[in-house]
């Protein structure tokens, strides 16, 4: 009991030393904090992007090369072509011609990269490194319109078959459903669409309204919305009718069979880079991208912010440590010299040089105790000011393979603000930052590191003296 009424009483007296070095070390600290919380926000921020490209759980993607080109100069058999004539415009096939009326529509709907076998799906699911692997067909919906001044502009739009018992691998499986209802296993042969949000609200579709994807009516069941730095297709139907409804070229003949895009789970984040290869020697003419190779890819104020919080930060945190820990270690040794003839009064009453080190250690531990919640408090205050303060940082990714509409220009929803149409995507990304439970839990640890350090070198050699030369120094 003695002990804690003489530590409090110390405390008292040297009330505003004990200030003063419980805020050296909450500085120190309430830094540390807010430079691991801006790293996590960047992070994290950085994350959400990259997973929004394929989905959760999505390690590896695979896809096919380019469009395979018709062989030979001329069109193949079976080829169709629009042309406009003095009389108006014709279509022509195998030679043979004839007039279109005003307000004829031709649509065709050709996959956006090269394909493969839907059984190639199944060999790389059978991969020794692989845990899940499911494909799907990326596709885009080219509509021309005849007026009567010819042919109008093309419109556009990008279309992914989805092979409904796998939605919880590829890149639905980051969506949130926004409204109506997601695909069922009963849906595989239905003409049934989900559009994208974004989409939708831009083109006025709701749910139970039709859409023509190439000609053929699709019934809107739901849509969705995915992360901001996702490059969603604009709808989302059955593999099984993707395939059916799609051309594989001038002569029109279907992909039923056939994905271009396969997307693949590891068994273990350590085994991302055999996958990888194995898929590679097995798929030679197809593109295999990895979460890695994405990241690697990314450009934008997002990196720079994250370099210079990682490297900058992390050392200014590393020095405004060290001077924290001098300034408390110096005015507690300060403080120690002054009471050298009351310890020695102690030692001369009975006391032992452990139990005077003790009192010293303990009242330093007190000291950073108070440091370290006064610490965490300014941590949270700068992550706070942080978020307020901080500029919106904007990050430049690859775009999703073959996932990219024909189309160019930016599109803007929820405040955050994308390229469509190009090799990448420009993605606005505001920084949140975070504070876990092990940041606070490192803080408190470094605070009370800090005070005992102090106390042990002030302690050391007071602790060591003679009771008749403590009593000796000049108090």
């Amino acid at each position: 009991m003695f002990f804690f009424t003489y530590l409090a009483r110390e405390l008292r007296r040297r009330l505003r030393q004990a200030i003063f070095i419980a805020l050296g070390l909450a500085v120190g600290v309430g830094l540390v904090l807010t430079v691991t919380a801006a790293s996590a926000g960047v992070r994290n921020a950085q994350d959400d992007a990259l997973n929004g490209l394929y989905g959760v759980g999505t390690d590896v993607t695979v896809s096919g090369g380019a469009v395979p080109a018709p062989s030979g100069t001329a069109a193949p058999s079976g080829a169709v072509q629009i042309t406009m004539t003095p009389n108006g415009a014709e279509m022509c096939s195998d030679g043979k011609c004839h007039s279109l009326k005003n307000g004829y529509t031709q649509s065709n709907v050709v996959p956006t990269t090269g394909w493969v076998s839907a059984t190639d799906v199944a060999k790389v699911a059978a991969l020794h490194d692989v845990a899940a692997a499911t494909g799907g067909l990326l596709l885009t919906d080219n509509t021309i319109t005849i007026s009567e001044t010819g042919g109008s502009p093309p419109s556009s739009f990008t279309v992914d078959g989805l092979d409904l018992a796998n939605l919880k691998l590829g890149p639905i499986s980051n969506a949130v459903l926004s409204s109506g209802t997601m695909f069922t296993s009963a849906d595989a042969n239905k003409n049934v669409a989900v559009v994208d949000s974004d989409y939708a609200t831009a083109n006025n579709l709701k749910v139970g309204k039709t859409i023509k994807i190439g000609g053929v009516p699709f019934t809107i069941i739901g849509s969705v919305t995915q992360p901001q730095g996702a490059s969603p297709p604009n709808i989302y139907i059955p593999l099984a009718r993707a395939q059916a409804i799609a051309s594989a070229g001038p002569a029109g003949s279907t992909l039923k069979g056939s994905v271009n895009t396969i997307y693949v789970t590891a068994a273990s984040a350590a085994d991302i880079s055999a996958v990888a290869s194995e898929i590679s020697k097995l798929l030679p003419s197809a593109t295999v991208t990895t979460a890695s190779s994405l990241a690697s890819e990314v450009t934008g104020s997002v990196t720079t912010a994250a370099k210079l919080v990682n490297d900058l930060g992390k050392w200014l945190s590393v020095l405004v440590l060290i001077a924290a820990f001098a300034v408390a270690a110096l005015l507690t040794m300060a403080g120690v010299a002054r009471r050298v003839r009351e310890f020695g009064t102690l030692k001369a009453l009975g006391w032992r040089g452990r139990r005077i080190v003790g009192q010293v250690m303990a009242e330093s531990l007190a000291v950073g105790v108070a440091g370290a919640a006064l610490g965490v408090g300014l941590g949270y205050a700068g992550a706070a000011i942080i978020d307020k303060v901080a500029p919106k940082l904007s990050e430049t990714l690859p775009a999703q393979s073959g996932g990219a509409s024909i189309l160019q220009g930016t599109t803007t929803a929820n405040g955050v603000t994308k390229s469509i149409g190009a090799a990448t995507q420009t993605v606005s990304v505001p920084l949140t930052t975070t504070i876990d439970i092990a940041a606070i839990i490192a803080a408190v640890l470094l605070a009370l590191a800090g005070g005992l350090l102090a106390g042990a070198f002030a302690s050391w050699r007071t602790g060591r003296l003679r009771p008749a030369d403590a009593l000796a120094q000049v108090g």
